[in-house]
């Protein structure tokens, strides 16, 4: 897919005094400041391979200077060294715009090693990057083995190589597609003052399932559009969807009670947790109740607060026609969905449920919004839902609380 044109003078140009390189065993965490305006929850991948390069496309939402990149050995289980990161524009596939590739280094130098479970980002590198443009990090390691940290499902194409091609603008090395992200988990720009973020911790329906792959059609990514044209200080989108993932149990990823602290609350200036999920807890008829799954969402709003950071909830969607529907999970949806709009727990609610569901059974998707398996929307499903959300309540007011109530479906 060829990116939208971007002037390349206006991204990344290193200024003559940077710091000289040098090796370390380990880098000092970074700078927390900034504005995250990419990010992808990891999770356990397959075993690293040493010596491979992974070139990673990634749209961003908000724009700035001070690129910084956050790369992750999460789920690792012993040291892992990047010997080699860039960063730059694409062109179309693997091939990068000329004059735009620059390397980025950790507290000053080029080589970095992360202890099992760690993340780390990188310097800011100085120079501009645009709003809603693809970024392309370049990493190898030398000697990657074991669980690789990363999110398996991108719905975005990036590219595997044998060997350190990283600093290349040419795609000619990079001859492996791949539909998974590997080792970067965040990227973040110094925004205008006051600006900030909205994180969205979800399953795949915040993932994206059933949306079209390569064209940012996600419902974050729709919700990015519209915070980039609207009046509001809340420009940066952190989409920590996860496909399978649950509120209460680990499964496909941590829960989202684990994960919130790495995934959401350390993300550099996000000022409203955005919260749907629930739906991979109620089906899986595993003995969740209605109870259980409003006490987690409970915790997650607690620990949001006591964060200093507003948290807005999602109705869960209709989900009749899908395989594991039966009128006992249909009735803890209807159950939580009652907390959910009524509780007072969170800053404001969106009502995701009335935006998909068919007037005609309200258990099930409207066709015009149903991807096609009757769970996850398809595009027109997906900008939906960014059109319900309320931008104002994203900017975290104080003393307000609401339920947004959008029209009533249309067949």
């Amino acid at each position: 897919m060829r990116a939208a044109p971007v002037p390349v003078a206006v991204l990344l140009t290193l200024v003559a005094c940077q710091p000289a390189p040098r090796e370390t065993p380990a880098a000092a965490p970074a700078d927390a400041s900034g504005v995250i305006t990419w990010a992808a929850s990891a999770d356990r991948m397959g075993d690293g391979v040493a010596g491979r390069g992974y070139r990673l496309v990634v749209h961003t939402s908000v724009g700035g200077t001070g690129v910084r990149v956050r790369l992750s050995n999460a789920f690792g289980d012993r040291p892992l060294t990047f010997d080699s990161v860039y960063a730059g524009l694409q062109k179309q596939g693997a091939e990068l715009r000329p004059g735009s590739n620059r390397r980025l280094t950790f507290d000053g130098a080029r080589t970095v090693t992360l202890p099992a479970g760690s993340t780390v980002w990188s310097d800011p590198l100085p120079g501009r990057l645009p709003a809603a443009t693809n970024l392309v990090v370049s990493v190898h390691s030398p000697d990657a083995g074991g669980p690789a940290s990363g999110h398996w499902m991108a719905l975005q194409t990036s590219y595997a190589s044998k060997g350190d091609h990283t600093a290349e603008e040419s795609g000619a090395a990079w001859t492996v597609p791949t539909g998974s992200w590997f080792y970067l988990d965040a990227v973040s720009v110094r925004a205008p003052a006051g600006t900030a973020a909205v994180a969205a911790l979800g399953d795949s329906i915040t993932d994206g399932w059933q949306s079209t792959s390569e064209l940012n059609r996600r419902w974050p990514d729709y919700l990015a559009r519209r915070l980039q044209r609207a009046d509001t200080a809340v420009k940066g989108v952190a989409n920590e969807g996860m496909a399978g993932n649950k509120v209460l149990a680990d499964g496909p990823g941590q829960s989202a009670l684990n994960r919130l602290e790495r995934d959401v609350l350390s993300q550099p200036g996000v000022r409203t947790v955005f919260l749907f999920q629930g739906v991979n807890d109620i089906k899986a008829h595993t003995g969740v109740t209605a109870e259980d799954l409003i006490e987690g969402y409970r915790a997650i709003a607690d620990r949001v607060h006591a964060a200093g950071k507003c948290v807005v909830g999602a109705t869960v969607g209709p989900f009749k026609g899908w395989h594991e529907w039966d009128p006992a999970a249909e009735a803890v949806r209807q159950e939580v969905n009652a907390f959910l709009r009524t509780s007072g727990r969170f800053d404001a609610v969106t009502d995701f449920d009335r935006v998909l569901r068919s007037p005609y059974d309200r258990a099930r998707m409207l066709p015009a919004l149903d991807g096609g398996d009757h769970i996850h929307p398809n595009d027109k499903g997906m900008q939906a839902m960014a059109d319900a959300v309320d931008l104002t309540a994203l900017d975290c007011g104080t003393g307000r609380r609401q339920t947004v109530s959008p029209p009533s479906p249309r067949a």
